[in-house]
Formats: structure tokens, C-alpha cells, sequence
């Protein structure tokens, strides 16, 4: 069985990549029929499990964020709103729904704020890692909900966990970059820095007569904003071709221009061949394109989700990324997962454009390139920023403490899981049991050849190799392990042959008694019964465990003491057969 990915050709550095995931994201549902379905990112948890990317980067689960931590964006109303409603109770909300904009698009359902915690948090911590040089790269696949406004939920989204994000990016760097390339315009997060020239947003999506209805070629900012937000509407059915060709030019010159610290990219696969929602026609590979090209300019990259509706694309594309994230290139055929029937029938990691007609011209995408390179122009450079102290916030504080959990670990566990979770292994490293079968390193060698082996050489299996070999025949070394054994005999009163047992003492058989005995002194004949240890009772003849022969002149260990229910390996010579009082008569 060979690898399940290959390294990428023109890897200069490899990349320290945090991904965030959390198990229960994939129980949340937002209601039947609702084209939204957090279950496609436990499928693409499956596949980037199944395809041992584990083994690549650091795995987290974020703390999900609080109600303090969401009211940096959004209003303490909205808020404790979404916390407060729930399904039972939503009928005491009619008026608030209806502010809010909570009911249609948007659905009450079981967990909703939890599922808002969990998503938010993710990209929370995922900034703040990055912020503080811990990873290179965070990943957060139940992110990406670009929609929600200050007080208002839309497009599925309710809390905008990428402005959250940004804004904790904010703490640390100067300038930040946002790049949108989910088919619907980012609409929630140009609106809450579409005044302010710390982060430049740059969204392709698009336009005209499709949800929001924004992000016009004309939208560039307003006051100290003013062009730091650049939009690139597009037609239906844009290929991997022409997207590439109007994505890298505009992100090259914001690199070059705008020259941020922090780069944000969402990946909204809506914009995939076949989506359910969506309406143009990328590849999973020209998809990837955009994430790839991002990170080669090696800024601190938090890659976030979005939108997605046909969920084993979804997952594929995801999957794929987070393999370029990681430094590699999955290979086509998708390992067995939980979710395996639902990429038939080919089953492979791909998602191939249509033939769809592309209503993008060359002329028409070469226009409004021209028209975006030249607001980017107007922009005037990097804007210069006035230093501050960095504001301190809860989410800091375990941060600064990485094992602030370790209490909660089992103790019996030698291993916990977040130990493995935040372990990576490195090129090269050879282990039995993570990797094996890869790579052609499978032992194929069966037990039950081994124990044939073994009785061709009239051996038990497991002797002679190991700490085992160590105590068969002479020994050697000083102290006292390179002259004495310790052997554990039986014997019972109950049968006339008497029983002796090395390893483990039967059930039915009276306590053991260990009797330390030379391997280096001659056998000696067993005496007379008469010259026996006294004892109260009868004992049946004394077994003696077998010795090699050994030089004379090795010291003679101390005698054992003598019990009632065990007998005495070796009896020592009497000196004197007079016979002795009973002690216990």
C-alpha cells in the first residue's frame, strides 16, 4: 500500500499548520430541505483523517467562543437574542425574529447558539495562534460565514465568526488582508471595515440579480476606507482558466500595494462545477489554485470555510486544501471513510468543470481588471499605523498556558488525546504502528509462521531472544542479577506428586514462597529424610530446579527460611547428623 499523498513540487519551507475541528458540529441541522448542512465538515474530517493528514499538522479543538467574545462585532441585543431562542420558545419571539431577520433563510433550530459558539471560536483561536506565531497556517472548515451583520442575521449566517477573527488579527498586525471566493458577494465583512484602511477586502463573486446584491464594481470604501475595498463581479459559468487569469494579477498587485502582515482567505466552495446554489464553473483544482497561490507569498494565513452545498464536493475540495496547507498533494482514489457511498460511483477526490457556456469574455474580464488595478492604484500605498499597546482578553490566557487542561486528562492514559492531537510527524520518521503499510514498510510475516519456526528449533516461543535469553544458561556481569535467579515454587499437601510452576501459581495451590537458589554452585544429592527441616507434618520429597554446571569457586548465597507450606529448593548440607529437638513438639 503506497502513500495517500505526494510533497508539492516547489515547497521552499514547510508550514506549521493548526486545524481546528470540533465533533459536534456535525450533529447541528438547520431543517429539512434547508440546503445547508453542517454535516459536509465532519465528511471532510473524514476524509482528511483517512488520509493520514493528521500526521502533518497539529489538530485543536477551539473553546467555543462566549457571548463577551461575540459582542466585540456584533450588538449585546443580537446576542443575547440568539442565545435565548430556541424552538419551543421561538413563538414569544415573533417581533424579535422579524428584527432580526431570523426565520427564513436563517431557521431556529436545536443548538443554534452552540453551533454559533463552535464556529466563531474556531476562527477566534485560529487568529490568535497566528497572531502569536504558533502556526503558520490555521484552518477552521466551520467558518467562512460571511453574511452576518452587526445586528442581523442572513445567508444562513448568524454570527461572523471571520470578522471576529480579523479583528483579533487586528491586535497584533497592522494590516490585514481579506480575500473572498465564495460565489455570493462577502457582503457582512466589507460592511464592517468599509470605513477603515486596516483591512483591505477583495471579493470575486457573482453579480447581478443574485443574493445579497451587493459588491458592485463601484463599491470601494468610504472615507479613510476608500479604496481598500475592491470587488470583481463575474458572470455565470466562469472557468478554472479565466479565474485564474483576473485572481492572480489582482492578488499579486494587493500584495504588492496594500503590503498586509495577515491574510485571511475564505473558501467558499459554492463556487465549484454543479453546486446546488451556485453558478460558476471551477474545478476542484482551479479552486485550489487560489489557495495555493495565497500561500506562497508565506503571510500567516487563516483559511476559513463558507458557503457549499452539494456536500461530497464540498468535502473533496476541503480535504484537498487542507492537503496543500499541509505541504502535500492527496492522491485521486478517496480511502474508505464513514461517508464512502456518498462519492460514487468513481470515487475518486476530483470535481471536473462542465461544459457549461462561460458568459465571461476576455474583454469583459480584462475591463474590469483594468478598472480594479486602478482603485487599488488610488489607495496610495500601505497606509501607515500609529502604535499601541495590544488589549489583553480572556481567550489570552490559555494561550499562554498550552496544558491548562492536562487535569482533565485521564492519568491511566499514558497518551492522552490531545497529545496526539497536537503531535506531528515529521518527514522521514519511521514508526509501527501510525504508518504502517505505507510506503511498501508492511511486516508481512504471519504468527503462525513464527510459531512454526519456533518448533523446528525445539524452542517455546519468545525464549532466546529479549530480556528472556538473558537467564537461560550462564550469566554474567557483577551484582547480584549476575549470579542469582529467583524461582516461584509450589507445593501442596493435598496430592502425592508435588507440583512446581515458574510463571504462575494455580488457583487451587496454597501462597508461593520465592527461594533464592545459585545458578553458579553444583547440584547437590538431596539429604536424608531424616536430616529434613523440621517441620510439624509430613512434606512430600522436595522437587529441585535444574542448575547448570558452573565453576566452584562462585560464594554461597544465605539459607532460605523454611515454611509450613512450601518446601526448600535446595536443602543445605547438615554438618552434623546428630538428630535435633523438634521446635515445634
Amino acid at each position: 500500500m503506497g502513500e495517500k499523498w505526494e510533497p508539492l513540487d516547489g515547497e521552499n519551507q514547510k508550514k506549521r499548520v493548526c486545524y481546528f475541528y470540533d465533533s459536534d458540529i456535525g450533529g447541528f441541522h438547520y431543517g429539512p430541505g434547508h440546503p445547508m448542512k453542517p454535516t459536509r465538515i465532519r465528511m471532510c474530517h473524514s476524509l482528511v483523517m483517512n488520509y493520514g493528514l493528521y500526521k502533518k499538522m497539529e489538530i485543536f479543538r477551539a473553546k467555543p467562543a462566549t457571548k463577551r467574545e461575540m459582542t466585540q462585532f456584533h450588538s449585546d441585543e443580537y446576542v443575547d437574542f440568539l442565545s435565548r431562542i430556541t424552538p419551543s420558545n421561538m413563538n414569544s419571539f415573533v417581533k424579535e425574529q422579524h428584527k432580526y431577520n431570523v426565520g427564513d433563510d436563517c431557521p431556529v433550530f436545536d443548538g443554534l447558539f452552540e453551533y454559533c459558539s463552535i464556529s466563531a471560536g474556531g476562527s477566534m483561536e485560529g487568529a490568535a495562534r497566528l497572531s502569536r506565531d504558533k502556526c503558520d497556517i490555521a484552518i477552521n472548515w466551520a467558518g467562512g460565514l460571511h453574511h452576518a451583520k452587526k445586528s442581523e442575521a442572513s445567508g444562513f449566517c448568524y454570527v461572523n465568526d471571520i470578522v471576529l477573527g480579523i479583528l483579533e488579527l487586528l491586535r497584533y498586525h497592522n494590516r490585514v488582508l481579506y480575500i473572498d471566493i465564495d460565489v455570493h458577494h462577502g457582503d457582512g465583512v466589507e460592511e464592517a471595515f468599509y470605513t477603515t484602511d486596516r483591512v483591505m477586502t477583495v471579493s470575486f463573486h457573482k453579480y447581478g440579480e443574485y443574493f445579497p446584491g451587493t459588491g458592485e464594481l463601484r463599491d470601494v470604501g468610504i472615507n479613510k476606507g476608500k479604496y481598500y475595498a475592491l470587488n470583481f463581479p463575474l458572470r455565470d459559468g466562469i472557468s478554472d482558466d479565466n479565474y485564474k487569469s483576473v485572481f492572480e494579477p489582482v492578488i499579486r498587485s494587493v500584495m504588492e500595494t496594500y503590503d498586509p502582515s495577515a491574510i485571511v482567505l475564505q473558501c467558499g466552495t459554492d463556487s465549484l462545477s454543479g453546486d446546488k446554489l451556485g453558478c460558476l464553473n471551477l474545478s476542484m483544482r482551479g479552486h485550489a489554485n487560489c489557495v495555493r497561490f495565497v500561500k506562497s507569498f508565506n503571510k500567516p494565513l487563516l483559511l476559513l470555510g463558507g458557503g457549499g452545498y452539494t456536500m461530497r464536493n464540498v468535502s473533496r475540495a476541503w480535504a484537498f486544501e487542507t492537503g496543500l496547507a499541509a505541504g502535500v498533494e492527496l492522491t485521486p482514489d478517496i480511502p474508505v471513510n464513514e461517508y464512502y457511498e456518498y462519492f460514487g460511483p468513481d470515487y475518486e477526490l476530483d470535481v471536473k468543470s462542465s461544459n457549461t457556456d462561460d458568459l465571461n469574455t476576455p474583454a469583459y474580464l480584462d475591463r474590469v481588471k483594468r478598472i480594479v488595478l486602478e482603485n487599488l492604484r488610488s489607495s496610495g500605498g500601505p497606509p501607515s499605523m500609529q502604535m499601541n499597546d495590544i488589549p489583553t482578553l480572556p481567550r489570552d490566557e490559555s494561550l499562554d498556558d498550552p496544558n491548562e487542561d492536562e487535569d482533565m486528562d485521564d492519568p491511566n492514559d499514558r497518551r492522552p488525546m490531545r497529545l496526539l492531537d497536537s503531535r506531528r510527524q515529521d518527514d522521514g520518521e519511521l514508526s509501527d504502528s501510525d504508518d504502517e503499510g505505507e510506503g511498501g514498510r508492511r511486516d508481512h510475516m504471519s504468527h503462525k509462521d513464527l510459531i512454526d519456526k519456533n518448533a523446528e528449533g525445539n524452542h517455546k516461543f519468545g525464549m532466546g531472544v529479549g530480556i528472556l535469553a538473558s537467564s537461560i544458561g550462564a550469566t554474567h556481569g557483577a551484582g547480584p542479577s549476575g549470579h542469582h535467579t529467583i524461582a516461584r515454587v509450589i507445593s501442596t499437601s493435598k496430592d502425592n506428586s508435588p507440583s512446581m510452576e515458574i510463571d504462575t501459581p494455580s488457583s487451587q495451590s496454597p501462597a508461593p514462597m520465592t527461594a533464592t537458589t545459585s545458578l553458579l554452585r553444583p547440584p547437590t544429592p538431596p539429604p536424608a529424610p531424616a536430616s529434613a527441616v523440621p517441620s510439624s507434618s509430613p512434606k512430600p520429597e522436595a522437587p529441585v530446579v535444574p542448575t547448570p554446571p558452573a565453576p566452584a569457586e562462585a560464594p554461597k548465597p544465605p539459607p532460605a527460611a523454611a515454611s509450613d507450606d512450601a518446601m526448600v529448593v535446595e536443602p543445605l548440607p547438615v554438618p552434623d547428623a546428630t538428630p535435633k529437638p523438634d521446635p515445634l513438639a
